[in-house]
């Protein structure tokens, strides 16, 4: 595993320095940004740590292919750089799918597990695949008004056009390569049969309308778990449930992370 000042991964840190250290980890094609709308209620219990997945936001491309397992190591290699021994780790889509490595595979580095619109093993690996191809022949933003239909309800497209204009902005900004390697890593996960391995206590947190990871996805990491694990299906959400219902998972990121 690479070090961190090798790898050189944009992040950034808020919140008081002594209270237990949280991670969030962001969606494919996406940015630490895209997590504004949960730091308020946060950094009241959390020294609150950000970083963008490789290619993503202000991250350089690293080499790849990339590995789930390397991704996850991006995120060992910061903790590490911290000197944080364990800490607890919220991830949403692609950061969620780190989260459930995490746990199965170090299982002493996270106390707390938040999984937030996240498959354990998609139903249809080929759109992945196919999303590489597109990311790599016509960029980024070509993807844009796709994934915005997956990511938000047709009533928060509408009436929160500027915020979507936004998260648009954050897929068209993420470089192709990358992006095309993130959707490789989607596609070859499976770790349904790795999740009694985590023993963290963790929520689970679905949109009731995502057509990615639909609520029966979140259903299964939930079950598999030999831990605790709390699963909420959250109404009026799509993909990307903490952005759609910031409210709602905020409420219950509150209840679910230590007091800080």
């Amino acid at each position: 595993m690479s070090g961190w000042e090798e790898l050189g991964l944009n992040w950034t840190e808020d919140g008081d320095p002594a209270a237990p250290v949280l991670v969030l980890s962001n969606a494919l094609g996406g940015n630490l940004e895209m997590w504004a709308p949960q730091l308020p209620v946060l950094v009241e219990r959390c020294r609150v740590l950000r970083y963008d997945q490789r290619g993503h936001g202000g991250s350089p491309v690293l080499p790849g292919p990339y590995l789930l397992e390397d991704l996850a190591g991006d995120v060992l290699a910061l903790l590490d750089h911290l000197e944080v021994s364990s800490a607890s780790f919220a991830g949403a889509s692609l950061g969620g799918l780190i989260g459930l490595w995490l746990g199965a595979h170090v299982p002493e580095r996270i106390d707390s597990l938040v999984v937030c619109g996240s498959s354990a093993r998609l139903d249809d690996r080929e759109e992945e695949l196919a999303r590489a191809a597109a990311a790599r022949s016509g960029g980024t933003s070509e993807l844009v008004a796709s994934t915005v239909e997956r990511w938000f309800t047709p009533h928060f497209r509408e009436h929160r056009a500027e915020e979507v204009a936004d998260y648009g902005a954050m897929i068209a900004g993420t470089d192709d390569e990358a992006y095309a390697r993130c959707c490789e890593v989607l596609a070859h996960a499976d770790l349904l049969g790795e999740l009694p391995a985590i023993t963290a206590p963790t929520l689970v947190i679905s949109g009731a309308e995502d057509p990615v990871t639909p609520p029966e996805h979140g259903a299964l990491i939930a079950e598999g778990i030999a831990g605790r694990a709390d699963f909420e299906v959250v109404e009026r959400a799509a993909h990307l449930v903490g952005v759609e219902r910031a409210d709602v998972v905020n409420d219950l990121l509150a209840g679910h992370l230590p007091a800080g």
